[in-house]
């Protein structure tokens, strides 16, 4: 597997979008490059094993910079956006910043400081590509429950004792007991605490109180 990173240079002027192209692979940066916005959705690359970043011009015909950000977070991109702008253009720079983009430099840059900004993303990409990751083999694990225990699993995670989740549940003592050796055996969690984890990284809300305070 090519566990190589990946830039992905997005402008519709073509000499300056060459001129990216030469100086990130110059710096050893494998990159690819698109005319248009457009261009880029239509080719659809799939998020490379050792990360990657989009460059943008923040400014282009018919789908802009802003707009092409706007598609890829409704989409639930993992690519994070470094803009690039023109003369004038430094109020939309700062409204894509506000909606998530990683940095913006205006035309023309130093090469290091554009140089930093990709390393700056890259890793911004691989350390949350492995965030999603571990996140989707937490829904996986949590999958196995059935709903009756992961109601369970929800209030022993939350340092409920056996009692206090049978009369939450309106069940026995001993059903919360068998329901709880299955929780364990099911997601191979440890403790309590262990289980915690494994719902906190599937989802961040996921023990939000239900407003009751157990005895």
């Amino acid at each position: 597997m090519n566990t190589a990173p990946h830039v992905h240079v997005i402008d519709d002027e073509a000499p300056f979008l060459r001129s990216v192209l030469f100086l990130l692979e110059s710096a050893g940066w494998p990159a690819s490059g698109h005319d248009s916005a457009e261009a880029f959705l239509a080719a659809d690359p799939p998020f490379p094993p050792g990360g990657g970043c989009l460059v943008a011009d923040i400014r282009m015909p018919r789908v802009s910079g802003l707009e092409l950000q706007r598609r890829l977070q409704a989409a639930g991109s993992p690519f994070p956006l470094i803009f690039v702008t023109g003369h004038g253009d430094v109020e939309l720079a700062v409204e894509a910043m506000k909606a998530g983009a990683v940095d913006f430099l205006q035309k023309p840059f130093r090469d290091q400081p554009f140089l930093d900004a990709i390393e700056r993303a890259v890793e911004l990409s691989r350390a949350h590509h492995a965030a999603s990751q571990r996140s989707q083999e937490a829904r996986a694990i949590l999958t196995r429950l059935s709903p009756r225990e992961t109601e369970v699993a929800r209030w022993l995670a939350l340092g409920w004792a056996n009692k206090a989740i049978a009369r939450q549940l309106a069940i026995s003592e001993h059903t919360v007991h068998v329901h709880r050796q299955h929780i364990m055996d099911k997601t191979d969690a440890g403790s309590p605490a262990d289980l915690a984890r494994l719902i906190l990284r599937a989802d961040p809300a996921g023990l939000d109180e239900a407003g009751v305070a157990a005895d």
